[in-house]
Formats: C-alpha cells, structure tokens, sequence
C-alpha cells in the first residue's frame, strides 16, 4: 500500500511554501491540491497557499489548517476567489479575540453557507452578521478588552447551514438578533438557543421563513386537485435545503405526488400558485401520459421526449382550463434565439432548442426565427389537431426534432442552461419503463484502458460527506474527506493458491451456486395477451364455444426471464487490528479475510452477478482512504486478484463515511436487489473521535441513508464483543463469527443465504 505522505514533486514547490511540519496535513496535502488545482486559477493557488501558511503559523494547531485546505476552495469556486483572504481574515479575527475554538466550525461550514448564497457580497455579508453577533456576545470584564469568548458562535456556525436552507441572509440576521437580545446575558440559554435546542429557536426561525409552505395549503391544494382534476393523492413534502449535489424537482409515484416544502413568490406569481402550476402539469401527465420504453433512447432522446410530452400536456390542460395558460406563460422562462450563435464557442445549445419549441408551443406570440424550431412547432400542432394525441406519437416528433437537429458540438461538457428550466414541470420518471440494463452512462466513454483509469483515479480531488452528530440531531456539513485510489498490486498467485487450498469447499460450493444461477425464460400461462397461442388452452376453449359454454378468452401465453437481478459491494476493513493474529489460528485476521474473500469473489462470479471490492481505511476525519479493489464491469481474474493480495492493515476504522462512498457507486447500478456487505473486525472508532457513541450513531445513520436509497447493509463482524455495539449500528442485520477461522467456510454461505 502506497504511503499517502510521499510528495508529488508537482506540489513540491507549494509544500516548501506552506512551510509546514504536521504529518497529519502533509499526508493529504497532495489530494487538496489536485482539487485546488481544478477550481482555482494559477493566482488564486498562491493565495491559497499563502493564507494557508498564515493559518498554519497562528498558533492553533493542526485542524485549522486542514480545514482550510480542505474547505477553501470549494468556497472559492461558488462565490470567488476574493473569499479566500475572507475566510484567513476573519479566522484570524476569531483567534486574536478569545473565540479560537469557533475557527474550525466557521471553516468547516463556509462551503455549505456558501452553496446557500452563491454570491460573494451576500457571502461578506454573512461574515458580517457572524462578526456582529461575536462581537456582541463575547464577554468583558472591564469592559475595555474581551475576556470571555461568545457562548453561542460555535453552535450557531454549526446550525448557519441549516438555518440557510430555510431562511434569507436577512431572516438568518433577525433570527441571530432576536437571540442576542433575549439570551446575551444567559449563557446556557443562549448556546441552547443558537443549538436549536429551544422552543424559541424553533418558533422564531418559522416566524423568519419566508414563502408558502405547503404544510399549510396542503388542504387547499387537495380541494383543488379533486374540483378541477377530479384526482386526489397524499401531497408529500420535500426539503430543498439539504440536497446538494442534485436540485430536487416535482415528481409522483406510487406513495404520493412530491412537491417542495416551500415555495417563494417567483416572477410575479405567489407561493400558491406555483404550486398549482405544479400540480396542474402532473395531474395533466396522469390523465393523458403512457409510459415507454426508454432503454435504447440516448439522453439527448430521452431529453427531447420529456419536452416534447411536457408541452403536449401542458397543451391538453389550457385547452381544458383556458385560464390555465396565463399561469404557465408567467412560470415558463423566454428563451433567447440570439443566444444560439453561442454554439460557434463551443457551448452545446440543444436545451436552448428545445426551451425554445417548449415556449413557442406555449406561447403564439413568441417570436422566433430558427426554421427547425418552426417546422416541428407546425408538425405537433398538425398531430394534435388530429385530435388522437398519445405518448408514443409525440416521441417520434420528438425523436425526429434531435436527429435533424443534433450536432457534434452537443456533446460539449459547456452546456447552456439559461432560460432553459421550467420549474413547475416534473422529472417524468413516471414516463420510463426500463427492460434491460442500459449502456447509457457509457455514450461518452472512450474504450476500456486499464492505465487510463488508474491515472484518472490517482488524480481524483478528495470527496466531502456529512457525518451525523448525535448530540446536535444534525449532520455536521462536508465533515469527513475521503480519498479514493485504485488498490496498488501485489502477486496474483497468492490469491490462486488460497482459492486451491480450499478446492474441497469450492466444490460443495459450486453445487450450490448452481441453484442460484438464473434459469433462463419461463413460459407464462393463461394470458389474454401474449407473444403466441396457447394451444392446449385455445383448443379447450374452442370445444367449450361449440358446446354453447363461454369460452376462456386466455388463450395466449408469454414469457418472463427467470433471472437474478442481484447487485453487491463487499467492502473490507484494513484498519490496524487485521493484523493481529486469529484466536486458536496461525494466521492473521488480515489472511483469513483474503481467503474469505477471495472464496466470495469466485463464488459470486459463478452466479453472475455484477459485484464490487472495497476497501477503507482512517486516520482522522481528514484522512480517510477508499481503495478499489474491484469494479463492476471488472472481470475476476489476474488484475484484480493481484490487487486482493497486496492488503495490508493499518489506521482506524471510520465506517460511516466509507458505507456512504461505497453506497454512492452502488446506488447506480441497475438491480433489483443491491446489497452492501461490511467485513470488520471491531466497532467504528478513530483517534480524533474522543466520544465513542459519536462514529457509532453515525454509522447506523449511514445504515439508514442506505436503506432510503434502497440498498440493503449487513455487517459480518469477526469481534467476540460485537454484541454491545453492532446492533445499534445494523438493528439485526449482522453475523457475529466468534472462530474466525470459520470465516473462509461462513462468507460464501451466508452469501447465498442473502441472496437466494
């Protein structure tokens, strides 16, 4: 395994400058560069690197300045690289003046505080109104010098993201002002307060929520879905504060119609009525909109259909409700036809066209020149003058408007988004009906090159997760930074002569396995529709039609594929303790687990299910490596096993963050079982981790996060004093293997019994 604190000479030059001495920073100095060096300009690295080194040399210690690192550019790439002396000045404002302990939070949320903002005069201003409120709530003694640092900044820092996702910059400062007020000269009131902890907290931050909640229409809205739609459903709400990565839009399912939790007036038109334009566009889909086919579509296609159905019934709706489109037109962006020349730069433009045959649907009076725009315009009109409109119909309009319209300047990473999104529509999961495994993801991926991916992996930026505290009832924003890297190699044969040193148990296995191999197609009977005639029944019922009985109409039959749709992340523990020897074995934990392994790699791929190897490690919060042993689309042979076989113990055991970037690979797999094992040997621990509850609740919390994205964990612990611990992390969904020894025998069985 590579030592993570080897210099990359590329970075050599920056670390002389960083001037710094603390091995837990140059371990991932590296890995924070390689993301600077994407967000950043070449300016804005030596600033970087500058007020760094100022915040390494304040006296502090090390954990300022890992944050820093890890933190600050994210903050510069979503409100500028000015923030950068912000965020070195306002720390050191913090620790000339007694509130040093509140520098870690403040810099550990400046990235989700700024996500909220996203602009750098709003971002000045929240560091202003945290100025403010330290100012006035740290205490003084002789009332000329601070003496006593703010009971409440810390906490507050730590809520700012929460507090963000619901209230405007200008609320969060009505919020701060009434708690100075009220709770300045009670301290433990005030950090109760500022922790959202009191009822006060609670009822002043709804009193400073601006918009309509839809708590509170939810009856309204109900009412008006059964009067003008004649359809009910549970209105279910989410929450748009806390999904970063993806911006959460409408949708319905099977257990509701989903709509935000708030909406703001927006363009002229009020809280409530943006979510009757919601509403209206879904249950507009639900009464003319036929599921399709989606696995062979592109998602240039796919695309192209969801707009071309959007309007459609969009179109159905205003002919309906004619006031209706007075509300949409308000709601739906004008896409700007001049902006189309910006594809000679490079930039894809096929949103902007279908924006514009969106609007120009929509909208008689828009006035637009592009003579695709308008022959596709004229051709869904023409079709739904017919008056016999379906789905399908408008996917081939749709599918013909992106083959005569699509360039090769589409496949442009620079994609226009502007005037493009209209957010009343849903996210038409609702339209796709999916067969097979779609290749999609890999339309834009060149061929396979093993040297390629391992490049690509040794120069990812580190990615930032959430960890759950459980004293606050809250996740702590970005907190844990994980590398990932591809598993150096070792020699492939070791692992081929465990596999021959229990060639007897392959064979009592692969009898096994058999059972569980898909079976191929089924005849399915009694059908009224199917793919051919059932002779037996069809002659049946044609003896009982001449004797005067009512025949059976099901005289057809079809076929199903009898298969798995099994998908599986085994994802091991390296921490320290593997490699400790066995209780009653010669061999280490570390050993018996690649014996295990690698019995459980062979036997899953005799079934055939696609499955994955990973591996973690910690050594801090900061510090936290995940190893690929094993892809997907991997095969199990040389490559991999050489991998397997290079393993080695060492560091801590931070599981939660680990589960959750396991997790983030195999949500994406198309399966209808996906199934994440833990193998470890103790409870989830670390040495920046002073409260033992704290990486243990937050390893049940990422169980639970798994089980919301439909992935089922089961943990296979080799610790005899599992018990106090394990079930508070996976409830009963574990196997406590007191002879470790057994694990090679136990790892394949207890496979086949999760997945039969």
């Amino acid at each position: 395994m590579s030592d993570p604190a080897v210099k990359n000479r590329e970075f050599e030059a920056y670390w002389q400058a960083l001037g710094c001495k603390f091995s837990q920073v140059e371990a991932v100095f590296d890995e924070c560069m390689k993301e600077a060096q994407v967000l950043l300009s070449s300016d804005g690295l030596d600033v970087y690197i500058e007020n760094a080194r100022f915040i390494g040399k304040m006296g502090r210690g090390a954990e300022p300045l890992l944050v820093y690192l890890e933190e600050a550019p994210g903050v510069a790439a979503l409100v500028g690289e000015q923030a950068l002396g912000e965020l070195r000045e306002f720390a050191y404002y913090m620790s000339t003046h007694t509130n040093f302990k509140a520098i870690v939070p403040f810099l550990q949320t400046s990235v989700a505080v700024a996500r909220r903002l996203h602009s750098h005069e709003v971002f000045q201003q929240y560091i202003e109104v945290i100025r403010d409120m330290m100012n006035r709530t740290s205490g003084s003694v002789h009332g000329h010098h601070t003496t006593f640092p703010s009971p409440g900044l810390p906490d507050l820092l730590k809520q700012a993201p929460r507090l963000l996702g619901v209230l405007s910059l200008g609320g969060l400062r009505n919020w701060i002002e009434y708690g100075i007020q009220y709770y300045n000269t009670h301290p433990e009131r005030q950090i109760e307060y500022f922790s959202m902890q009191s009822a006060d907290a609670m009822a002043v931050m709804q009193r400073e929520r601006h918009g309509t909640l839809l708590v509170d229409n939810e009856r309204k809205l109900d009412t008006y879905m059964r009067a003008l739609w004649d359809d009910t459903d549970y209105l279910v709400p989410y929450s748009v504060a806390f999904d970063e990565l993806r911006k959460p839009m409408p949708y319905f399912d099977d257990q509701g119609i989903r709509l935000p939790d708030v909406y703001d007036d927006a363009d002229g038109v009020s809280g409530i009525d943006r979510y009757r334009a919601a509403l209206a566009h879904m249950a507009a889909h639900r009464r003319w909109s036929q599921k399709m086919i989606v696995d062979n579509w592109s998602p240039f296609q796919r695309v192209s259909v969801e707009v071309f159905e959007d309007s459609r019934v969009d179109y159905l709706a205003c002919q309906q409700f004619p006031g209706l489109r007075k509300l949409l037109l308000a709601l739906h962006p004008v896409p700007r036809e001049e902006d189309l020349a910006l594809e000679e730069k490079g930039i894809s433009v096929f949103r902007l066209r279908l924006a514009m045959v969106s609007r120009a649907i929509l909208d008689p009076d828009y006035k637009y020149e592009n003579a695709d725009v308008r022959e596709f315009v004229g051709r869904f009109h023409e079709l739904m003058a017919t008056g016999a409109s379906t789905s399908a119909a408008m996917a081939s309009v749709a599918l013909s408007f992106i083959a005569r319209t699509r360039g090769q300047r589409d496949l442009s990473p620079k994609i226009y988004f502007e005037n493009t999104e209209v957010d009343y529509r849903d996210d038409n999961r609702h339209l796709w009906i999916y067969i097979e495994e779609s290749d999609e993801d890999e339309m834009f991926e060149h061929l396979d090159k093993r040297q390629e991916e391992e490049d690509a992996l040794e120069g990812l930026p580190p990615r930032h997760y959430d960890e759950w505290d459980y004293n606050a009832q809250n996740y702590r924003p970005d907190w844990v930074s994980v590398y990932e890297a591809l598993h150096p190699r070792g020699n492939a044969s070791k692992i081929d002569n465990l596999l021959a040193k229990h060639d007897r148990l392959a064979k009592r296995l692969k009898a096994l396995l058999d059972m569980l191999k898909p079976q191929g197609r089924v005849r399915v009977r009694f059908q009224e529709e199917g793919s051919e005639l059932d002779l037996d029944v069809a002659i049946r019922s044609l003896i009982d039609f001449k004797g005067g009985a009512n025949p059976d109409p099901r005289i057809n039959m079809s076929h199903r594929t009898d298969g798995r749709s099994v998908a599986v992340t085994l994802l091991l523990d390296l921490s320290q303790s593997l490699g400790e020897k066995a209780a009653g074995c010669n061999q280490t934990i570390l050993e018996l687990s690649q014996e295990a392994v690698s019995l459980l790699a062979w036997s899953i791929q005799q079934v055939g299910d696609p499955f994955a190897i990973g591996g973690f490690h910690s050594n801090t919060r900061h510090d936290v490596r995940y190893y690929h042993i094993k892809g997907f689309k991997e095969p199990w042979g040389d490559e991999v096993k050489s991998r397997l076989a290079e393993m080695e113990a060492g560091y801590s055991t931070r599981m939660g963050a680990a589960m959750r970037h396991a997790g983030h690979y195999l949500k994406t797999q198309k399966a209808d079982k996906k199934l994440m094992l833990i193998l470890t040997d103790g409870e989830p621990a670390d040495i920046d981790a002073h409260d033992p509850q704290m990486l243990i609740q937050d390893a049940r919390q990422a169980v639970n996060e798994l089980d919301r994205d439909g992935i089922y964990s089961y943990c296979i612990n080799l610790d005899p004093k599992a018990d106090e611990y394990v079930s508070d992390i996976f409830g009963k969904q574990y196997t406590i293997i007191d002879k470790v020894a057994q694990l090679p025998e136990k790892l394949p069985t207890l496979f086949m019994s999760l997945t039969k």
